[in-house]
């Protein structure tokens, strides 16, 4: 029972440490929730832990890598996984990976067995020869970690496509909807093994290292508190929808942030003209409406190699927030500073204004390392009636200027200058001020916030209002 106590505090707070929101009464809940569930039946037990500590259905994919790290289905090779002591050795190829003979016949026997597989949709069959694959070929000889790429590689289950079509379509016409349909099915099973073989191989990598530090090194955090620098292709697809509510949220924040109050400025005659039903005693006020305003904005975005990842999705910040203000400016700087706004047009894509912003911008002034006194000086040179007073201006960046001037007093103007003024940091605070960052000098003219996340853009879009 204490073993079994201490996995659930370990598995509560390395769910808390992924991102996922569990308060101390969840895990409770949780607690009770295993009295009425037989222990024994894993995934009687995952549905009781997911109905009371799972929130969100984005953050069930990190709850269930968790889940198999710290209630495995297995310890070690499991039933029916050791492997056979008489398999001869893989040869490896010149890079060092393991090549199996395309023609022996145990790998021919293992692909037909996973053929049928896939064929029949038995996923606990699919889960056992999971497990033995990763017994089998999931290690690579002279190495002591486990890989999922090693099965795959020796199985691949992609080209089994053809042979499983084959055999659900026997006889009828082909590229039909029922082609599709079986396509689309089989695709669905052969990703399910790829994720069956990759949590295997996570399960043997924790037994030998800890589930601790292989949560740590194999479980990607959810969408909205995964690092921008730290963002695959489709994530970062999944941040930019994310991205377009919370620019509205930022737009909005900035106006209201514009109304000294409710409001507007005191009407004098007609203040006048009804005090006189009161003896010339002003006891109501009359006050002139506002006019509605939609806010200026001009961001300035590092665009070197050290922040390359945070530039993109500030970029993608930027397409968002275009729609959002009535005038938009955008510009970007290495050790030079070019206006980069008309790559962002009407229907242009993100990946294609990125391409033609890495060829055609005017960014580098001699070395190509950030020099941010220099890019701030351009930037006040060239384009200095960019900033008004009805301008909110944006800086994104690290903060880091490779030990050359700052150009603390042209920023200082630059800032007077705005209505508003705000520095988006992607690195750690606990990064700040270490080697060449200047982020609290920069801090101390233009407020500066972390920002490396969803959770963390957000937190600052609150706390403008």
């Amino acid at each position: 029972m204490a073993s079994l106590i201490d996995r659930h505090a370990g598995f509560v707070a390395e769910l808390r440490r992924a991102g996922l929101p569990v308060s101390v009464a969840e895990g409770l809940d949780a607690v009770r929730a295993m009295r009425a569930v037989d222990l024994l039946d894993r995934e009687s037990l995952r549905a009781a832990y997911a109905a009371t500590v799972v929130k969100r259905p984005q953050h069930r994919a990190t709850f269930d890598a968790l889940f198999d790290l710290w209630f495995p289905a297995a310890v070690g090779d499991g039933a029916g996984g050791a492997p056979d002591p008489d398999r001869p050795a893989r040869t490896l190829d010149h890079k060092g990976r393991p090549v199996p003979p395309p023609l022996d016949p145990r790998v021919q026997a293992r692909r037909d067995e996973l053929a049928d597989l896939l064929l029949s949709g038995d996923d606990a069959g699919l889960r056992r020869f999971a497990r033995q694959a990763v017994a089998e070929y999931g290690r690579t000889p002279g190495q002591e970690s486990w890989f999922s790429s090693g099965v795959l590689r020796a199985l691949s289950p992609e080209t089994l496509m053809a042979r499983l079509l084959d055999a659900v379509l026997a006889g009828r016409e082909r590229g039909g909807m029922a082609e599709r349909v079986a396509r689309r099915t089989f695709r669905d099973r052969i990703a399910r093994f790829e994720d069956l073989v990759a949590g295997e191989a996570r399960r043997r990598i924790a037994e030998d290292t800890g589930a601790e530090r292989t949560a740590r090194l194999a479980v990607r955090p959810p969408l909205e508190r995964l690092d921008f620098a730290a963002a695959r292709r489709d994530e970062l697809a999944a941040l930019r929808r994310e991205v377009y509510p919370l620019a509205r949220r930022l737009a909005s924040r900035l106006v209201q942030r514009q109304r000294h109050g409710r409001r507007g400025r005191l009407d004098f005659r007609r203040t006048v003209r009804a005090s006189l039903a009161s003896g010339g005693v002003p006891l109501t006020t009359h006050h002139r409406p506002r006019r509605p305003h939609r806010p200026e904005l001009v961001v300035l975005c590092d665009a070197s190699d050290s922040v390359s990842a945070f530039a993109h999705f500030t970029l993608l910040l930027t397409f968002a927030l275009r729609e959002q203000f009535s005038k938009v400016r955008a510009f970007a700087f290495i050790d030079a500073t070019d206006e980069i706004t008309r790559f962002f047009a009407p229907g242009a894509d993100v990946a294609d204004a990125m391409t033609r912003l890495a060829a055609e911008a005017d960014l580098v002034w001699i070395t190509g390392r950030s020099n941010y006194g220099h890019a701030i000086t351009v930037f006040d040179e060239r384009y200095r009636d960019a900033i008004t007073p009805r301008t909110s201006l944006l800086i994104l960046g690290d903060a880091r200027s490779n030990y050359g001037d700052l150009a603390l007093p042209v920023l200082r103007s630059m800032a007077g200058r705005a209505r508003h003024a705000y520095w988006l940091n992607p690195e750690p605070r606990a990064h700040w001020d270490t080697g060449d960052s200047a982020a609290s000098r920069y801090g101390e003219i233009v407020p500066m916030y972390e920002c490396r996340n969803l959770t963390q853009l957000a937190a600052f879009i609150e706390e403008l209002a």
